[in-house]
C-alpha cells in the first residue's frame, strides 16, 4: 500500500450515538486549535518556556509513537519510504500541517518543508513573532513516529532560522540520530529527555520562589520606608483616604465591588480614577482574573474596534493572523474603559451592543463570541452634559452609569495632601535610593497652599523632582517645583463657596508656625493659645508623629 492511497473517507469512522470517533482504526478526539494554543500560553506563562517546550515535545513524541504502532498493525506498506510517508500523510489529514511537494521525508538530504503549521500559527496568535523555532509538538510527533518505525531514536528538529513562527514562509525540519546531530544541537535534544521535565520544573519552581522572595524583600523595604516617613498613614490597597470625601469614595467602591455591576468613575485627570477601578477589581470575586485598562481617547476609532473586539486574519492590511481583543483577554476579570467620553459616535453604538448582549464580534468575522467581563468606565468629562448636547448616547450613558463614583480633586481633600505626599516621597526615595526622611516646615506648608490642578499625578511628579534635587535628608522649600513654590493660599471664599473654619484655621496655624521658624512656644504665645493645644492641633494635622516628637522651643519637622 502507498501513502498517497490514504483517504479521509476510509480513515475516519463516526459513531454519533456512541460518541466515539475513530481515525485510522484508533479512537480519536477533536480538539480546537486555539484551545491548544491557549494551553501553550498557559504552560509558558506559568512554568516558563523551557518547561512548556519539554511538555509539548514529549507529548508529541508519545502521540507519534502510538500512531506508528497503529499504522504498522493495520496497514502493509510497499516499503520503508512509504511507511515514513504514511505518517506525514496521516498528520496532514489530521490538519496539523501541510507538506510542500517533494519534501515529505525528514530523513532525506533536503529534509521536510512544512507550510500552514497549526503550531506556528497558534504561537503567532498568542505570543507574536518568535526569535526561535516554535513547532515543538510537531517535532516530537514526527520524532516519535520515525523512532517507532526504525527501532532507533530519531530526533526531528527545525532549522534554527527557518520557522513560520519566526516570520518565514515555511518550517524546515530534518530527522537525524543523536550521533548525527552531534554536540551542536544538544540544547535542542535535551527536550526529549524524560528527566528534563522534572529538572526544568524544579528550575521554574526555584525561579518563582526567588521572585516571590525578592518581591517580599521589596515590600518590606517599602513598608519600612513608608513607616519611617509617614508612620500615621493607613494605606488600604494603595489608596490614601484621610479626608471624609475620599473615605466615602473608598467605602462605596468596596461595597459596589461585591456585586457585578457596571461602574462609571468620574473625576478630574490625575485624581486617581484608575486606582479606584483597581480597588473595585481587587475587592471583587474577579480578583483572580485579569485587570486590563485601555485609554479609549488615545486610539482611533478603527484601531479601537480591533483593540477591544479583536480581528480575523485578512480583515485589513497588516492583519496577518487572528487576534483576540481586550474583551476576550479580560475574560473572568475586569476591563477599564478609560476616557470613555472620547469615544466616537459610531464606536458608542458598538460598545452599547456589546454591553447589552454580553458578546462581541471580531472585525472581519460573522460569528459572535460571548464574554464574561466586568466593565468599569472612567472619564474626566461631564457625560450628562455631553448627552444633553448630543455628543454622547443617552442609552450608553445609563448602561455605564449603573453605579457612579466621583473621585474628588486633591484641592477638595486637603487632609490627604501631606499623607499622600509622604507616601509618594517614600516611593520616590526608595526607587532613587535616596535617604530622604521627610519635609522641612516650609515645604510642608507650601504643599498645603497649592491648589494642585494636576491632582495626585502632579503631586507625584513634584515628589520625584524633590527627591532628585534634595541636598540633605529632607525636602526643603527650594526643592519644590517653581509652580508649587510660588503658589498662594486659596481665598477663604472661592466661587461663592465658603470654606470650613477648621480648614482656614489649619492653614493659618501652619503659616504662623512657619513665620516663627517652627518655634512652637512663640507661635502659641502669638496665637494666644496654650502650648499643649498647639501640640494637639499639629499632631492632628500630621505635623508630629512617629519617632519625631516636638518640644517647646524646638523647630517643627513635618516628616
Amino acid at each position: 500500500m502507498r501513502a498517497d492511497d490514504l483517504d479521509h473517507k476510509e480513515l475516519l469512522e463516526l459513531d454519533p450515538e456512541g460518541g466515539i470517533i475513530r481515525f485510522a482504526g484508533q479512537r480519536a478526539i477533536l480538539i480546537d486549535a486555539v484551545a491548544m494554543g491557549l494551553l501553550r500560553k498557559y504552560l509558558v506563562e506559568n512554568f516558563g518556556t523551557t518547561a512548556a517546550r519539554t511538555v509539548l515535545t514529549q507529548f508529541g513524541f508519545a502521540h507519534g509513537w502510538r500512531m506508528a504502532e497503529a499504522m504498522n498493525e493495520d496497514f502493509k506498506w510497499d516499503g520503508p519510504e512509504e511507511s515514513r510517508s504514511a505518517g506525514t500523510r496521516l498528520f496532514s489529514l489530521e490538519g496539523l500541517f501541510k507538506v510542500a511537494p517533494s519534501t515529505k521525508d525528514p530523513l532525506s538530504q533536503q529534509g521536510m518543508l512544512l507550510v500552514s503549521s497549526y503550531e506556528a500559527e497558534q504561537h503567532l496568535l498568542h505570543f507574536g513573532r518568535s526569535d526561535m523555532p516554535v513547532c515543538w509538538t510537531i517535532c516530537g510527533l514526527i520524532s516519535g513516529y520515525l523512532s517507532r518505525l526504525s527501532g532507533q531514536e530519531i530526533f526531528v528538529l527545525e532549522v534554527e532560522d527557518r520557522c513560520s513562527g519566526r516570520g518565514n514562509e515555511s518550517c524546515h525540519l530534518f530527522g537525524r540520530t543523536r550521533e548525527e546531530w552531534g554536540a551542536e544541537r544538544d540544547n535542542d535534544l535535551q527536550y526529549f529527555e524524560p528527566n528534563h521535565l522534572k529538572d526544568c520544573l524544579d528550575v521554574s519552581l526555584h525561579r518563582v520562589t526567588e521572585t516571590l522572595k525578592a518581591a517580599e524583600r521589596k515590600l518590606r523595604e517599602h513598608r519600612r520606608a513608608l513607616t519611617r516617613v509617614a508612620p500615621d498613614v493607613e494605606e488600604p490597597l494603595g489608596i490614601i483616604a484621610k479626608s471624609p470625601a475620599m473615605r466615602q469614595v473608598v467605602d462605596l467602591a468596596r461595597r459596589v465591588a461585591k456585586v457585578d455591576s457596571t461602574v462609571l468613575i468620574t473625576g478630574e485627570s490625575g485624581a486617581g480614577k484608575e486606582r479606584i477601578a483597581r480597588l473595585i477589581h481587587d475587592e471583587s470575586t474577579r480578583m483572580t482574573g485579569p485587570f486590563i485598562a485601555v485609554n479609549c481617547g488615545a486610539i482611533t476609532e478603527t484601531l479601537l474596534e480591533s483593540e477591544l473586539f479583536g480581528h480575523a486574519r485578512g480583515a485589513f492590511t497588516g492583519a496577518t493572523h487572528d487576534r483576540p481583543g481586550l474583551f476576550e483577554a479580560a475574560n473572568n476579570g475586569t476591563l477599564l474603559l478609560d476616557e470613555i467620553g472620547e469615544v466616537s459616535a459610531g464606536m458608542q453604538v458598538k460598545l452599547l451592543r456589546a454591553l447589552q448582549e454580553r458578546e462581541i464580534r471580531r472585525v472581519g468575522e460573522n460569528k459572535s463570541r460571548r464574554f464574561n467581563v466586568r466593565v468599569v468606565a472612567a472619564t474626566n468629562r461631564n457625560l450628562a452634559q455631553a448627552v444633553a448636547e448630543g455628543r454622547f448616547r443617552q442609552d450608553l450613558y445609563y448602561r455605564l452609569k449603573v453605579v457612579e463614583l466621583h473621585v474628588p480633586p486633591l484641592r477638595e481633600r486637603r487632609d490627604d495632601v501631606l499623607p499622600l505626599a509622604r507616601v509618594l516621597l517614600a516611593d520616590a526615595a526608595l526607587r532613587m535610593k535616596r535617604n530622604i526622611s521627610g519635609f522641612a516646615p516650609g515645604a510642608a506648608v507650601q504643599l498645603l497652599r497649592c491648589e494642585w490642578p494636576g491632582n495626585v499625578r502632579e503631586l507625584q511628579n513634584a515628589m520625584e523632582r524633590a527627591v532628585a534635587l534634595a541636598k540633605g535628608t529632607r525636602v526643603e522649600f527650594e526643592d519644590l517645583p517653581e509652580e508649587i513654590s510660588q503658589a498662594v493660599p486659596p481665598s477663604a471664599a472661592t466661587k461663592g463657596a465658603v470654606r470650613p473654619l477648621e480648614e482656614v484655621e489649619k492653614e493659618y496655624i501652619i503659616a504662623a508656625l512657619e513665620l516663627n521658624g517652627g518655634n512652637q512656644t512663640h507661635t502659641a504665645d502669638q496665637l494666644q493659645i496654650g502650648s499643649a493645644t498647639l501640640y494637639r492641633k499639629l499632631k492632628s494635622y500630621g505635623m508630629i508623629g512617629g519617632n519625631r516628637v516636638l518640644r517647646k522651643g524646638t523647630k517643627v519637622g513635618a516628616g
